[in-house]
């Protein structure tokens, strides 16, 4: 199950997670962001355990999103031990996501 992401649970969620956490950054009106949205639905479910997989909205949280230089959306971010250690733009295959989250 993906999370959703907010100002208020992105520290506790994200930062201080114990697992792998990739943070989809992404905007309800981004087509490209509602092709990516069941793919990352269907890795949250499959990786459930391994790591911890989940949305934030930058309209809702435009200081996460400025704060981590995301300009451009989807922005998937791979956070490890609070520290954001890989980025990719754009639409991207289930085979790419796994990959960068497990190394």
């Amino acid at each position: 199950m993906e999370k959703k992401f907010t100002v208020e649970n992105f520290e506790s969620e994200v930062l201080k997670a114990d697992k792998p956490v990739l943070v989809d950054f992404y905007a309800d009106w981004c087509g490209p962001c509602k092709m990516m949205a069941p793919l990352v639905e269907k890795l949250a479910d499959e990786m459930e355990g391994e790591a911890v997989i989940g949305k934030l909205n930058v309209d809702d949280c435009e200081e996460i999103a400025m704060k981590y230089s995301v300009m451009n959306i989807p922005t998937l971010i791979l956070f490890k031990n609070g520290e954001a250690v890989n980025r990719v733009i754009g639409v991207q295959s289930q085979e790419v996501l796994e990959k960068m989250i497990r190394g």
